[in-house]
């Protein structure tokens, strides 16, 4: 990328460091953001995306370097100065009251006062958030509570509340990670009239497809270090890959030699009022089988079901063609059948607690003599799960919140790898992290399967399924509307499946 003038950036980051106790979080970065233009940042998880960003956003400060603005030198010690900035972040996680209201969400910190009072000028509030909601679009009193909106109806709503409050930089963080086709349209078309009024916008994703609809420019990071900003169209898809990871995968999906013997898991008309109905299907032992469907069409209810998470009203489960019961998750467990959910910050690991108790806390029985943990025991298992997961951290008493997503993702695959299952379901397995780690999440599959372990996979990626599967059930609005074999694998087939076509 050929070098700009300093009136062609609206930020510079120059020389930026940071060092946490164990690991230097940031060495040396260095990156020119174009003013008015979408500039995407990449990397591996771990790489220091997200450090950077908690910088500009004042969440942290920097051990060593500068951030201009316009040229200027600015210091951003904590969120509120980043604000007065003019610099606004969007969480991969949102973080909002669910109680409060879109008015009250529009002025949070800085409610104006009815003059020559201490008292909030609520008819100014409302009076104003009503206009922005018009000017918008959106069809929403100001008195409608967050928790009676969609998702990426809040995110949209944190975007306006950014401009609204004359953010002129916008970092968004893996904003698409919850959000279906649809609603991921409607953010991209928002992006893109941002852009056209002169905003800046920081944009991370781990989503190839994306960083190329959208981006004027890209920086990799990896290992801490800014590798290399280019014009998003001076670079390959797969030139990017490789400066990632730095090294070439040849392969997006590792091959491996099937080996599929007998069918060891059966579900029979399994239906739970309007969520699904009549789902039968079966797993061979040593086989991938995708659940494949758009958002909303009831793949993650079943699996649910099946591992004890949620009652269903009628149906059977056969292990090895003999009936069990599945009413409970401990049950379900006992009979080897075993779930990665999909939101793995809300139901799969305690962010607070270590590597090694996260994957432990499945397995204590087998840890136990008469009633008391053999330590002994306990970490030698761990460390040997540690290590087959290849799981980057200083050391097994690491909480888990300081991990990449890709690493906290291997300690839930650990945990119940750990507890010895013989179906594993796998929800988005690969959902928000980077391309290096989904490959070694697909090759440990591969081990469990040549393990003779069996997979229910469910993704919203469709090539994922295709690249990873024996075969495929394509579920529409709560039925197995088709079953594809390797042999046919197509995506229009499965799409036309998938939304309701024969």
């Amino acid at each position: 990328m050929q070098a700009g003038t300093e009136n062609d950036y609206k930020l510079q980051l120059s020389h930026i460091t940071k060092v946490f106790p164990g690991v230097k979080a940031l060495d040396d970065v260095t990156i020119n953001v174009r003013r008015g233009k979408v500039h995407s940042i990449v990397g591996e998880n771990g790489a220091g995306k997200s450090t950077m960003m908690k910088i500009l956003d004042g969440i942290y400060h920097a051990d060593g370097g500068e951030v201009l603005i316009d040229g200027k030198e600015v210091e951003i010690r904590n969120p509120k100065m980043a604000a007065s900035l003019g610099i606004a972040m969007i969480h991969q996680e949102l973080a909002f009251c669910p109680n409060m209201t879109i008015e009250e969400n529009f002025v949070l910190n800085k409610q104006p006062l009815i003059k020559g009072t201490r008292f909030i000028d609520w008819k100014r509030v409302t009076r104003e958030t009503k206009a922005i909601l018009e000017e918008e679009g959106i069809p929403y009193s100001p008195k409608t509570l967050l928790k009676d909106i969609s998702i990426s109806d809040i995110q949209l709503l944190e975007i306006i509340k950014a401009t609204s409050a004359n953010a002129q930089i916008i970092i968004m963080d893996e904003p698409t990670s919850s959000l279906t086709q649809h609603e991921t349209a409607r953010l991209f078309d928002k992006i893109r009239a941002l852009r056209e009024k002169g905003y800046t916008i920081l944009y991370i994703s781990h989503k190839m497809d994306e960083i190329f609809e959208l981006s004027d420019d890209i920086t990799v990071m990896r290992d801490g270090r800014s590798v290399k900003t280019m014009r998003a169209d001076e670079v390959t898809r797969d030139e990017l890959i490789s400066l990632m990871v730095g090294r070439t995968i040849s392969d997006v999906y590792p091959t491996r030699e099937s080996k599929i013997g007998d069918i060891y898991f059966e579900a029979k008309n399994l239906s739970c009022g309007k969520l699904y109905q009549d789902i039968s299907f079966n797993v061979r032992q040593g086989e991938i089988v995708g659940l494949a469907g758009l958002v909303g069409a009831g793949r993650t209810e079943i699996v649910r079901a099946i591992s004890g998470l949620d009652p269903c009203d009628s149906g059977e489960v056969y292990i090895n063609g003999s009936k069990i019961d599945f009413s409970s998750v401990s049950r379900a467990i006992d009979n080897g059948i075993m779930m990665v959910t999909e939101d793995r910050r809300k139901y799969g690991f305690a962010p607070l607690a270590s590597i090694k108790d996260n994957i432990v806390v499945a397995s204590l029985k087998r840890c136990s003599r008469w009633g008391f943990v053999q330590d002994k025991k306990m970490d030698q298992e761990v460390v040997y799960y540690f290590d087959r997961m290849r799981i980057k951290a200083p050391g097994m008493d690491t909480q888990l919140y300081a991990l990449s997503g890709g690493n906290q993702q291997k300690v839930v695959f650990a945990k119940w790898l750990m507890a010895g299952p013989r179906l594993l379901i796998l929800d988005e397995p690969t959902r928000g992290i980077d391309i290096g780690a989904k490959y070694e999440i697909y090759k440990i599959m591969n081990e469990l399967i040549e393990e003779g372990i069996s997979i229910i996979m469910i993704s919203s990626e469709l090539p994922e399924l295709l690249g990873m599967c024996d075969r495929i059930y394509v579920v529409c609005e709560g039925r197995i509307q088709g079953e594809v074999a390797r042999d046919e694998f197509n995506q229009e087939v499965i799409m036309n499946y998938a939304t309701g076509g024969e």
